[in-house]
C-alpha cells in the first residue's frame, strides 16, 4: 500500500490553477525526486502531503499512522537546547523513558547508600529492569552514538555537540534539524532543498546516508548530481499535472525528451486541424448551401479538448546572454604570500594564487574555511593582513554574492534599478541589456519587491555585467535558481571570455564550466587541473598533495598528466599509503579493542537485564544489589570504551587529513 497517494487532485489560488488533476503515489522505501519550474506546484504538493492544505477536488490518501518528517527551506530558530539535545529530541516516548530511567538509577543509588529495605529495593530494581528493557528496545544505547555520527557527517565538530543552538547561524541550525530528522527515521522523509546549506563533503555524505536509509524519501532539489545519485523515481510537475518517470534524473531527461517529441507532434497535428477547420468555417459560413456544415465545424471546435503547448514550445527561446567583457591582460590577478586574520583567528597563511585570462577556477572545501573571504580579497573588498594582492593593468573585477540581491531597492522598477548603476546609458540601451537577461516588454516595469529569487539574481548579475568585467567572481550564484535557470546561467557563462572564479556546491555547474579546482585546507590553497569529477578521480583518491609539492596553476588546467607522471604519482601514492598505515596502526588497534570490549559489555548487560527483570532475583537482596552495581559499573565502562573509540577514530581522521 502506498504511503501517500493523490487521486485527480486539483488546487487553485484565486483564478490560478496550480494543480489540475494530479495523480501520483509514493510507496514504502521509494526515493522520489520532485522536480519542476519554480511556481509549478511542488510546494503545494508538499503542503498537501503534510496536511497543511486541503485539495479543492480529488483525494489525498495517507497510510494509517504514517510518520512524516519534513525539512523546509527555512525554519524558526529553536533556542534553549544544545545541538545534541535538538537532534536527540526525536520522540516523546524515548525522552520519557530516558528521564525516568535516570531518576530510578539515582534513587537506587541513594536507597542503597541509605540501607533501604529489601522490599523497597526490589520494587525499584524491578522498575529499573523494565525501563532498561524498554529503553534498549527504543534504541537507547545506540541513539546518541548514531546522532553524533550523523552530526559529524553533516560537518559538525565534536566540540559543537554541547553548544547552545543560539550560537549557530541559520544554515548550521538547518543542518541540526536535518540531523534530527535523519535520526528519527520516519516512514516518509520530505526534504525541500536540503543541499542549500551543505558544503560538498557533507552533501556527498548525505547522498550515501539517504541511499541506505529505510525511510521513503520525497526530495525537492535543484542539484542535478544529487538527484542522480539519490532518486529512483522522478515526479515532474508541469502545467498543473504530475508525470512519473522510473529512474534517476538523467533517465528522466531522456524519457521526457521522447515524451515531448510525441506531445509536440500531437499538438502540431491538432493545430493543423484547427487551422483547417477555422479556414473552412470562414470560407463557408456565409453560403446558404454550406452554412450548416460550417456550423457543425464550429460546434466541433467548441467541444475539442485542446492540448496545451508542450514545454519545449514555450521555452525554445528561453536563454540569456552576457555582454562581452573588455579584453584584459594575460596576467589577471596574483596573490603572493598572503596572510589573512580576523582578530587572532588566522584564516590564511602563505596563500598563493595566479590567475590568467581565460582561467575558470572553482573554489571548494568545507564551509567556514574562507572561500568567500578569498573571493573578496581577489575583488579588493577585503584587505589582506600581509602579503601582496595585484591586479593586471586594465582588469575590471565584477563580484556577485547573495547579499547583493538584498541590496536591490524594493521600491524601484527593474529598469530603475539597472539605471541606478548605469551612468549615462539611456533607456533604450538599458532595455537592451535587460532583454539579454530575459526582462522584456512590460517586465522592465515590475517592482523589485515582487521579483522571484531567480529574477533578482538575474537583475543583480545584469548590474554587474553592465560594467563589462573581465574578471568575474561568483559566490553561490545558483542558490536561488531552479534547474532550468541554472542551465541558462551555465550556457551564458560558457561563452564568457574573461577569467572566472566561482564558489558553488553544484557539482554539475562546476563540471560544466571550470577547468581547475581550488581546495582550501589548513589556511592554504591547492589548485588541481580539471573539473570536480577530475579532482575526485585523479587527485582525491591519491590523497592530498605532499607538503612542499608545487601545486598546478589554473593556467595549466587543460594539461592532462603524462604517462610517466601518472606512474610516479602512483608510486608516491603507494609510499604515502604505507607510511599512513604505519601511523594509523596503533589507533586502529585501540579502536578495535574498544569495539571488542563494547560487544562483551553489551552481551553481559543483556544477561543482567534478564536477571534484573526476573522477580526471583530479588529473593536474595545482596544478589540484586550486586547485579545492579555491576550493571552501573558496566555502563560507566562502556562510556569509557566509547570515549576511547571516539578518540582513536578522531586521531585516524586527523592523520587522513594530514597525509
Amino acid at each position: 500500500m502506498a504511503l501517500v497517494s493523490f487521486s485527480d487532485v486539483s488546487r487553485f489560488y484565486g483564478r490560478q490553477d496550480v494543480l489540475a488533476g494530479v495523480t501520483l503515489a509514493i510507496n514504502p522505501g521509494e526515493r522520489v525526486g520532485l522536480v519542476g519550474r519554480n511556481g509549478a506546484g511542488k510546494t503545494t504538493i508538499i503542503r498537501l502531503i503534510m496536511d497543511r492544505e486541503n485539495p479543492d477536488s480529488g483525494r489525498v490518501t495517507r497510510a494509517k499512522d504514517l510518520r512524516l518528517g519534513y525539512l523546509p527551506q527555512e525554519m524558526t530558530n529553536r533556542r534553549g537546547l544544545s545541538l545534541l539535545e535538538l537532534v536527540m529530541d526525536t520522540a516523546e516516548e524515548f525522552r520519557r523513558v530516558e528521564a525516568e530511567l535516570a531518576g530510578v538509577n539515582q534513587e537506587l543509588a541513594d536507597q542503597s547508600a541509605a540501607g533501604a529495605g529489601e522490599l523497597e529495593l526490589m520494587e525499584l530494581a524491578q522498575r529499573h529492569g523494565h525501563l532498561l528493557h524498554l529503553f534498549e528496545s527504543l534504541g537507547g544505547w545506540e541513539k546518541e552514538a548514531e546522532a553524533k555520527k550523523i552530526l559529524s557527517g553533516l560537518g559538525f565538530e565534536e566540540t559543537d555537540f554541547g553548544r547552545d543552538l543560539s550560537e549557530f547561524s541559520g544554515g548550521w541550525m538547518m543542518r541540526g534539524v536535518l540531523a534530527r530528522l535523519l535520526l528519527a527515521s520516519p516512514d516518509l522523509l520530505v526534504l525541500d532543498e536540503p543541499t542549500n546549506h551543505l558544503d560538498i563533503d557533507s552533501l556527498v555524505w548525505l547522498e550515501g546516508y539517504l541511499r541506505n536509509s529505510p525511510s521513503a524519501l520525497l526530495l525537492v532539489s535543484h542539484d542535478r548530481v544529487f538527484l542522480n545519485n539519490v532518486a529512483q523515481k522522478i515526479i515532474e510537475v508541469r502545467q498543473g499535472l504530475a508525470y512519473t518517470y522510473i529512474g534517476n534524473y538523467d533517465h528522466f531527461l531522456e524519457e521526457k525528451a521522447q515524451r515531448l517529441v510525441s506531445e509536440t507532434a500531437a499538438f502540431e497535428n491538432q493545430q493543423d486541424r484547427i487551422r483547417q477547420m477555422e479556414k473552412f468555417i470562414e470560407k463557408n459560413r456565409v453560403r446558404a448551401t454550406t452554412a450548416r456544415r460550417a456550423q457543425s465545424r464550429v460546434k466541433m471546435l467548441e467541444k475539442m479538448d485542446r492540448l496545451a503547448a508542450p514545454e519545449n514550445q514555450e521555452d525554445q527561446n528561453f536563454h540569456f546572454r552576457l555582454p562581452p567583457p573588455a579584453r584584459g591582460p594575460d596576467q589577471v590577478a596574483e596573490l603572493a604570500g598572503v596572510v589573512k586574520r580576523f582578530g587572532r583567528v588566522e584564516i590564511y597563511r602563505d596563500l598563493n594564487l595566479n590567475l590568467r585570462r581565460g582561467d575558470r577556477l572553482a573554489l571548494i572545501g568545507p564551509n567556514g574555511r574562507g572561500k568567500s573571504t578569498l573571493l573578496k580579497m581577489i575583488a579588493g573588498l577585503e584587505p589582506v593582513t600581509a602579503g601582496v594582492r595585484r591586479l593586471g593593468q586594465g582588469v575590471n573585477p565584477g563580484y556577485f554574492a547573495q547579499f547583493q540581491m538584498d541590496s536591490l531597492s524594493p521600491g524601484h522598477t527593474v529598469l530603475e534599478e539597472l539605471a541606478s548603476g548605469a551612468g549615462d546609458l539611456g533607456p533604450g540601451s538599458l532595455r537592451s541589456v535587460l532583454g539579454a537577461f530575459l526582462f522584456s516588454g512590460e517586465e522592465v516595469f515590475k517592482k523589485v519587491s515582487v521579483l522571484s529569487g531567480g529574477e533578482k539574481a538575474r537583475l543583480a548579475l545584469a548590474k554587474i555585467m553592465l560594467t563589462a568585467p573581465n574578471l568575474l567572481l561568483l559566490d553561490e550564484p545558483t542558490n536561488h535558481l531552479d534547474i532550468p535557470g541554472r542551465q541558462m546561467l551555465e550556457d551564458a557563462l560558457a561563452d564568457y571570455s574573461g577569467a572566472l572564479v566561482l564558489i558553488s556546491h553544484d557539482r554539475h555547474f562546476i563540471n560544466s564550466l571550470c577547468t581547475s579546482v581550488g581546495v582550501i585546507e589548513h589556511g592554504r590553497l591547492e589548485v588541481f587541473p580539471g573539473n570536480f569529477d577530475d579532482y575526485q578521480s585523479l587527485w582525491l583518491q591519491g590523497g592530498p598533495m605532499e607538503s612542499g609539492q608545487k601545486a598546478p596553476t589554473p593556467s595549466s588546467a587543460a594539461e592532462a598528466p603524462t604517462t610517466s607522471g601518472k606512474k610516479e604519482a602512483r608510486k608516491q601514492e603507494a609510499q604515502s599509503r604505507r607510511e599512513l598505515a604505519a601511523r594509523q596502526r596503533p589507533f586502529k588497534e585501540r579502536a578495535a579493542a574498544a569495539e571488542t570490549r563494547l560487544a562483551e559489555i553489551a552481551r553481559r548487560k543483556d544477561e543482567l537485564v534478564r536477571r534484573l527483570a526476573d522477580p526471583g532475583t530479588y529473593q536474595d537482596g545482596d544478589l540484586a544489589r550486586d547485579l545492579n552495581r555491576e550493571f552501573q559499573a558496566l555502563t560507566a565502562e562502556a562510556q569509557a570504551a566509547e570515549k576511547s573509540w571516539e578518540e582513536a577514530m578522531q586521531a585516524l581522521e586527523e592523520l587522513a587529513e594530514k597525509s
